[in-house]
């Protein structure tokens, strides 16, 4: 089994559940482990998997706390550091149909320092980026650069999740399309929702959208499609594959289960490179994933309701 590396922010999501999706209109939150990386590397062990994150969280009770639900979820932390800078938090509202709203509070994240011990670690391996603060300056984005350039020399399997939030990036989405450009085009594998794949191509047609991703140079693209499932895109062929029927509570981290579960299935056939050449596993594959990701919808919190091998694979 491969090691999958989730490079990333790992931050406090603070809660409101239950009371619409208006963050001004928010009187009580519960405290929760989030971010989306963290969330990829927290799938990919519960299901069994050799999960390990890279980021960075504050020296203070909050980073204390999250780097404790990561080792309470198996999810190797060795390579995660600490700084000075207070933990990076975000706040979530959830309306009963499980939509969110965020405002995000920026700050240990992106204090990350690369780390050139890890390159030879990549060799053969796993490498995810999920990009939700990555590409808003700092430590964080520079480690970036240079992580992925490693993990080209070393023949990793690279694998993107855009993660676009709207608050982030408010009158900057060229810049965000430019950044995400970059990576796509070095990515064996990207996964997408619907609408940032028509942010970053600017084509609405999501097939056609895909081929444009394909002329980037990726050569694997899932584009979740919530409850319709999730349409896998190769250069020669496209299917849309369905998803499991479930009554969403919360839906932050769906997303992160999908990629984490069909991360974990890549890691466990040897050579992840293999299933660049094989579309019948691969759509196997998101298939299982799909399930994760609808099992993920039916509890509140991300990581808590991320499922186990047994709840994916033999229910």
């Amino acid at each position: 089994m491969k090691t999958i590396y989730c490079i990333g922010e790992l931050l406090i999501d603070f809660v409101a559940i239950k009371q619409g999706n208006d963050l001004s209109k928010a009187k009580e939150f519960t405290k929760k482990a989030g971010g989306a990386p963290a969330n990829v590397a927290c799938a990919i062990s519960k299901l069994g998997g050799k999960g390990q994150f890279i980021g960075a969280v504050g020296n203070d009770p909050f980073g204390t706390f999250l780097l404790n639900v990561l080792k309470d979820n198996r999810v190797d932390i060795s390579l995660a550091q600490r700084s000075k800078t207070f933990t990076t938090m975000a706040f979530v509202s959830l309306a009963e149909d499980g939509e969110r709203d965020f405002v995000f509070s920026r700050g240990a994240d992106k204090k990350l320092k690369y780390d050139s011990k890890l390159k030879k670690q990549l060799k053969g391996n796993i490498v995810h980026f999920g990009a939700a603060t990555g590409f808003l300056g700092g430590g964080l984005e520079e480690a970036y650069d240079r992580y992925i350039f490693d993990a080209i020399t070393q023949d990793a399997f690279i694998s993107f999740d855009p993660n676009f939030r709207d608050d982030l990036w408010i009158g900057e989405e060229e810049c965000f399309i430019k950044k995400s450009l970059k990576f796509i085009g070095k990515s064996h594998l990207c996964k997408f929702s619907n609408e940032e794949i028509q942010l970053i191509t600017g084509e609405q047609d999501i097939e056609k959208a895909c081929n444009i991703v394909h002329e980037l140079g990726c050569p694997i693209i899932c584009v979740t499609l919530g409850s319709e499932g999730t349409l896998v895109s190769t250069v020669n062929k496209k299917t849309t594959v369905k998803s499991i029927p479930v009554t969403p509570i919360d839906t932050t981290g769906a997303g992160d289960a999908f990629i984490g579960c069909l991360l974990y299935q890549i890691a466990n056939i040897g050579d992840p490179h293999l299933i660049l050449k094989d579309y019948d596993q691969l759509i196997d594959m998101v298939t299982i994933a799909n399930r994760a990701g609808a099992i993920t919808t039916t509890g509140y919190g991300a990581i808590p309701s991320l499922p186990d091998h047994e709840a994916v694979f033999d229910n």
